[in-house]
């Protein structure tokens, strides 16, 4: 196949571009936040969250949507991330992409009205912040093409996709394909009054085990000008993140409004034993290597708007210590005006494994800990089902010892 050269996105090409769009965006001096971050992650790939099954009425639905947000509410948070693009599908009449199958069980199947619009109203009349979740590439969670509606665009462009571990994915390799998922987010924040776009941690595939994800006709084409195929993955992702930064804040100032970007990553960027540089964990997933997304980089580049890691252990767990994870955070985005929320896991408070999620209290020791750092704006929770629930009273203690008013949004 004839080889087309691309110009490197290089540190060269890009930083001063980059540090000026987050000299735009920055919050205050040193990293601090802007205001306390009291978020919740809404979940409605395979009906994690909502709505907590399909073919549910719209009226149905919308109750179930509201008590989520009352759920909110009443545990004094103040912003909601709702995943309104799972699995290239649109929790909204996207001219780009179909109906999400999560809302009627049919993929492309009309549930008679616009959830995101309904999402958008209602969070705002509680006065939450509605940040548009979406995953860049995952296309469906199995791996034939057939099952998607025959006019998805998976199907119109079957050279985007590749098979990978049982599901399907976008190709991040192609430009067109990049181009592609930024139009179809681009398109929520066009027509709803989202206040933030919200990338989560799944970018190049999480890797299977005897698996290689097939990109080698698009590193033939496009991957001349790099020493390696790693570098090119990290540099397709880079170039998603920095041009997606960049089309949000030529589309705010055209609309005299301000959508924030953000991204919650897996919490390891490298181990330090790998470099130097990383956090002093053991862990076996390290997203610069594994997922090629360089995340430390995109903080100190500045070409987000905040970060929100996905520390997803407790203090003192020996492959990845939250006590160790969060101060390595805190020295990342400090001086960078990126604002640094950490991302908690509600879902495990309770569980026996690993050790120290059995204790209650746990969660709020991360609250009490992360206060020592002034570069940590806030916390996030995973996920919106278990902040009504709270099988074990975790959230109400951190509320209890934590919260000691209504958010402020």
């Amino acid at each position: 196949m004839r080889r087309i050269t691309r110009r490197v996105f290089g540190r060269a090409a890009i930083g001063m571009a980059g540090s000026l769009l987050g000299a735009a965006a920055a919050g205050p001096a040193g990293g601090a936040a802007r205001r306390e971050m009291r978020g919740v992650w809404l979940a409605t790939v395979g009906n994690l969250d909502w709505p907590s099954r399909t073919k549910l009425s719209a009226a149905a639905q919308q109750r179930e949507l509201r008590a989520h947000f009352d759920a909110a509410v009443a545990h004094k948070l103040n912003t909601v991330f709702f995943q309104v693009r799972a699995a290239a599908d649109a929790l909204w009449p996207s001219p780009y992409e179909p109906w999400a199958e999560s809302l009627t069980g049919r993929q492309g199947g009309d549930p008679g009205w616009d959830p995101l619009d309904f999402a958008v109203r209602e969070a705002h009349r509680r006065g939450l912040e509605l940040h548009a979740w979406c995953n860049p590439y995952r296309v469906a969670n199995h791996a034939d093409p057939g099952r998607l509606t025959a006019d998805h665009p998976a199907r119109r462009h079957p050279e985007w996709i590749v098979p990978y571990g049982g599901k399907l994915y976008y190709n991040p390799g192609l430009p067109e394909v990049r181009s592609f998922v930024q139009d179809a987010m681009l398109d929520a924040v066009e027509h709803y009054s989202v206040d933030g776009v919200h990338f989560d941690d799944y970018f190049y595939p999480y890797p299977v085990a005897g698996k290689s994800f097939d990109d080698d006709e698009a590193y033939d084409t496009y991957g001349e000008d790099f020493d390696n195929r790693a570098d090119w993955r990290r540099d397709n992702i880079d170039r998603l993140v920095y041009e997606m930064a960049q089309r949000l804040g030529e589309g705010g100032q055209q609309e005299g409004r301000k959508v924030r970007f953000g991204v919650s990553p897996f919490a390891v960027w490298r181990n330090q034993a790998t470099d130097k540089n990383g956090s002093r964990t053991q862990a076996g997933i390290e997203t610069y290597d594994d997922l090629y997304a360089d995340t430390r980089r995109w903080v100190r580049e500045g070409w987000l708007d905040y970060i929100v890691p996905q520390v997803y252990w407790p203090i003192g767990n020996k492959a990845a210590d939250y006590a160790e994870l969060v101060p390595w955070w805190s020295r990342t985005v400090d001086g960078t005006g990126i604002d640094l929320y950490i991302g908690e896991a509600l879902y495990k408070a309770g569980d026996s494994q690993p050790a120290g999620w059995k204790n209650p209290a746990e969660l709020s020791r991360h609250l009490t800990f992360a206060r020592r750092y002034p570069q940590v704006g806030g916390h996030v929770y995973f996920s919106a089902k278990e902040v009504a629930k709270d099988r074990v009273g975790a959230l109400a203690r951190v509320v209890r010892d934590h919260y000691g008013s209504a958010a402020r949004s």
